[in-house]
């Protein structure tokens, strides 16, 4: 007799948690739907399709090796899928957890009999708004606190472990000089790799494991390798080194080949040997406990609407830039979308800091720009890239999230990282034909939304700047040059 059918979708690859953690060889059967809908909705990365339709078979293979029966299903769409495997089994109680993103939950919701809440992130989702009924406005810092001492995370009693609560000046280091970036590690293709490779016509990175093990090996390699020196440098952005000193485990986490929980652990035992610098475990911590599962409680806070904001009424078309790398002389920007087209990901700092300032700085369609987004990178998740675009990225929510938006010019390129150097535009000029489009872009911004900023405090010291400026009709002049040039992919 079949208790059930417990439905796997591919970024809950976790043989403990979800629904696999009460399943039994003896009584349930586990099913994976590979949907057509899933595979072409969107121009989807190929490095992406392969990442994930690779992990979800090595996962399928790795359950049957433990004695599970699995059906690794073919189908129009995940529903489709599912009622087939429901017709087949009449008599078992089709049971799933809680799906990652809105959409899929509606989609489910009349032929899930049984749904689990999830467990593959360390906030339960009523938690959460248990703490943001206590507080009029969600600042992340906030929540970060309460997570650390929720948690007992870096804590000595009801302090945080070496003073402070963060050590944001000790890890915003500018690029250092003659610096040598240990190898990322490379992950071998095996036979499912291969399969899958060849399937999509595509010539799969070396960067990305697909395999439980292998994603152990990351964590593993992060640990011994980058974990001491990952906090100064996270924000640099080096032209002699994809990854830095980035633990890369957000593909894995997101799609549940680690959990949140075996990453915290063995990263903390890491901590109590005494050869991690309190900076460098803080900053990954933040991101883990703090940021991650902020990122995720936000997307479920707001309603449905929330993707759909457009606050700073930005309406012009996606540059050609985000998908021809050639179509601009700007050396950061066209360095970090070849970076995009080889393996689906960047960090965190070029996908705010140059990516979405870009967006943000020439009036970018934040639903477009969103989708592309979406699209481009490995790990986004729709709950990841929602708040993090509409929120973070391009300010579309009207500051409900961030208090500012993140705009910066050029200055704050040149300081982070190495890109400048052979670029032809100068970050200190904003006008003229050598001014970084940045700069330009900046002081054009603040000029086109003075309105809007005017009664945030924290933009007093920028729109003060603004007023000083002598020049600003040549501003304007030059922002809509390099407005028009970029459009037409010549700036």
């Amino acid at each position: 007799m079949v208790r059930s059918l417990r439905y796997v979708p591919f970024d809950q690859l976790h043989e403990h948690f979800g629904v696999m953690a009460e399943a039994s060889p003896e009584h349930d059967v586990i099913v994976m739907v590979e949907s057509q809908a899933m595979l072409t909705s969107a121009n989807w990365h190929s490095e992406r399709l392969y990442f994930y339709r690779s992990s979800a078979r090595h996962f399928a293979h790795r359950l049957e090796h433990k004695g599970f029966r699995v059906h690794f299903h073919h189908a129009t769409s995940t529903v489709a899928g599912l009622l087939e495997l429901k017709e087949r089994y009449p008599e078992a109680q089709l049971i799933a957890t809680q799906q990652t993103s809105r959409a899929q939950t509606e989609r489910l919701e009349a032929i899930v009999d049984v749904t689990v809440p999830t467990d593959f992130f360390l906030t339960p989702r009523d938690v959460f708004e248990e703490w943001a009924a206590q507080h009029r406005s969600y600042v992340m810092e906030s929540f970060y606190r309460f997570q650390r001492t929720r948690l007992n995370v870096l804590m000595d009693g009801v302090d945080p472990v070496g003073g402070a609560w963060n050590f944001d000046k000790e890890n915003r280091l500018s690029p250092p000089k003659n610096y040598t970036w240990p190898a990322p590690l490379e992950h071998q293709l095996d036979d499912i790799d291969r399969e899958i490779a060849a399937e999509l016509g595509h010539t799969p990175s070396t960067a990305w494991a697909t395999t439980r093990e292998g994603a152990l090996a990351q964590l593993d390699y992060f640990l011994t390798q980058h974990f001491a020196t990952f906090g100064p440098y996270e924000d640099a952005m080096v032209s002699d080194s994809w990854s830095l000193h980035h633990s890369l485990l957000s593909p894995y986490l997101n799609i549940g080949l680690l959990h949140p929980r075996e990453v915290l652990g063995a990263a903390l035992a890491r901590v109590d040997e005494g050869d991690v610098p309190i900076a460098s475990a803080e900053g990954f911590v933040r991101q883990l406990i703090g940021w991650r599962e902020y990122v995720n409680a936000m997307y479920w806070h707001h309603d449905s609407d929330y993707k759909e904001r457009n606050g700073l009424e930005a309406t012009n078309e996606m540059l050609p830039v985000f998908d021809d790398a050639s179509a601009t002389s700007m050396n950061c920007v066209s360095s970090i979308v070849r970076d995009i087209d080889t393996r689906a990901w960047v960090h965190h700092i070029p996908r705010l800091m140059v990516l979405s300032n870009l967006a943000l700085l020439t009036g970018t369609n934040p639903q477009a720009f969103l989708a592309w987004m979406r699209r481009r990178f490995i790990d986004a998740a729709e709950w990841v890239m929602v708040p993090n675009v509409i929120g973070m990225g391009v300010h579309a929510d009207g500051g409900d999230m961030m208090t500012k938006p993140y705009a910066a010019g050029g200055a704050y390129i040149a300081r982070m990282s190495t890109y400048c150097a052979p670029c032809p535009y100068n970050p200190k000029l904003r006008t003229g034909e050598t001014a970084c489009p940045f700069t330009t872009l900046y002081w054009d911004f603040l000029d086109r939304n003075e309105q809007t900023f005017a009664g945030n405090h924290r933009m007093a010291q920028q729109l003060a700047g603004l007023r000083r400026l002598s020049d600003l009709p040549e501003v304007r002049d030059r922002a809509a040059v390099v407005l028009e040039g970029l459009a037409r992919g010549t700036v």
